[in-house]
């Protein structure tokens, strides 16, 4: 029995290996070509063709993490096909096989993926995406970004508080785009602070920013405006900058851990957190999309696939991968518009294509 399990896992990791190779391969084509159009520009036009393919390289991680379920699914459907196909299948169960034991071999083959969903998704892929964003900032003078409005950040004191918002983190490491408001302990406005830029005090206590417009509320605003203009002046804070390159990062770039402590600062501060929960749970979830992949592809061993073509059932794969894809991030949107638990929206691809693949691979015994 341990070598038809050896055998299987032999020929799953291999065609897996095939189908992930082939997809980053890709990826790293389109990367190139778009990349191209790129050397030679820059601030002082010295992002260099070397630059260009390190950054492609940068991005292989994320594209492998994005990917993994996908060609899990297709090179466990492959494999599973093509022995039921060839008849192997039938003299493996013949020789001891039985259903339950094949599901059990392909979780145990699935758990392999999960921790290798699980390493790339919250070691790898945060660090490469980060070093390449900050690549592009140094080379081409762009700037860390999330979305048109930048990251909006809360903090709670214990007579007054404040929002602050930032547009983008520069290619130094220098805040960008800075408004500050100020409130005091009923809630009123007190001031509102406009900078152009800003840096973290080195003490961690807050920030120093440049180009400074302060506007300040003596008894509620449009009454005893007072407007002044400084070139400099300290902010003081708790929020560091580990907190504002997480805010300013997409979700799904994040590590786990990392979104959990960004999830507890927004609950801790009264901020909307119904995204960055959703995303958290999707975090936590799709590493084990790779075991409903491989549980997916095992009802294709139990089909009479003799006649059938390889390349269809391939297709079929494909077509089932990209719609969980689809599905897991609609869920997401669909949770975060209606607010359903964050958990239930992450989850819910991820058991419906289980229950579905187990109720299909159940039917395929009862019927053989």
């Amino acid at each position: 029995m341990n070598t038809l399990r050896m055998m299987i896992y032999k020929e799953v990791l291999q065609k897996v290996g095939f189908a992930t190779l082939g997809f980053v391969a890709l990826f790293f084509f389109f990367d190139t070509i778009d990349e191209l159009k790129l050397i030679g520009t820059g601030p002082e036009q010295n992002y260099s063709m070397q630059l260009a393919m390190w950054y492609v390289v940068l991005m292989i991680p994320n594209h492998l993490y994005e990917l993994l379920p996908i060609t899990v699914l297709i090179g466990t459907i492959f494999v599973m096909a093509r022995l039921a196909q060839s008849s192997e299948f039938t003299i493996m169960r013949t020789s001891g096989l039985g259903p339950l034991r094949a599901l059990k071999t392909l979780m145990e083959l699935g758990l392999f993926f999960v921790l290798i969903a699980f390493v790339v998704g919250d070691y790898v892929t945060p660090v490469s995406s980060r070093q390449a964003q900050l690549l592009k900032a140094r080379y081409l003078g762009q700037t860390i970004t999330n979305g048109a409005s930048g990251a909006w950040l809360k903090e709670n004191k214990t007579e007054s508080s404040s929002i602050a918002n930032v547009s983008a983190l520069s290619r130094d490491g220098q805040l960008a785009g800075i408004r500050i408001f100020e409130f005091n302990g009923l809630g009123k406005l007190n001031s509102i602070i406009y900078a152009s830029s800003g840096r973290f005090l080195e003490s961690n206590d807050g920030w120093l920013l440049s180009d400074v417009v302060k506007d300040e509320f003596t008894d509620g605003i449009d009454k005893n405006i007072g407007r002044s203009k400084l070139t400099t002046m300290p902010w003081s804070n708790g929020l560091t900058e580990d907190m504002v390159s997480v805010a300013l990062l997409k979700p799904e770039k994040m590590a786990t851990w990392d979104l959990y402590k960004y999830v507890t600062h927004l609950k801790k501060n009264e901020q909307a957190s119904q995204r960055y929960e959703i995303d958290f749970w999707k975090k936590v979830f799709y590493p084990f999309s790779c075991m409903v992949m491989v549980v997916l592809a095992l009802p294709f061993a139990y089909l009479h696939l003799r006649n059938a073509n390889l390349n269809t059932m391939v297709f079929f794969g494909v077509v089932l991968g990209i719609t969980f894809v689809l599905i897991n991030n609609l869920f997401g949107y669909i949770g975060n518009l209606n607010s359903w638990s964050p958990w239930l929206a992450a989850a819910t691809p991820g058991l419906v294509f289980m229950t579905g693949s187990l109720l299909a691979f159940a039917r395929l015994v009862l019927r053989h």
